[in-house]
């Protein structure tokens, strides 16, 4: 193991050792659980944000569409050949 030393306000040193006490394990161990704890859910939304994206996208979903299938189909078709062709090499 490494020792490291972290500066803490006071607030969660007295958080850390009141949840050290309450789970009889070592301040160390504590915030190693931490850390790994927060390691697996970093980047992930929360259920809020989870949510708020799915109504958001329940909300795109129910508007009427402003092109017609012939249209989308049109533009799906030239961005296929463009792409065969090697894109649009613009410089």
């Amino acid at each position: 193991m490494v020792k490291a030393t972290f500066t803490l306000d006071d607030d969660t040193v007295l958080t850390l050792r009141k949840t050290a006490q309450r789970l009889d394990k070592p301040q160390s161990a504590v915030v190693r659980d931490a850390i790994h704890e927060y390691a697996a859910h970093a980047g992930r939304l929360s259920e809020d944000e989870r949510r708020q994206m799915l109504r958001a996208i329940d909300a795109f979903l129910s508007q009427p569409p402003d092109r017609t299938r012939a249209a989308v189909a049109k533009e799906l078709r030239e961005v296929r050949l463009t792409r065969r062709r090697g894109g649009r090499r613009t410089t």
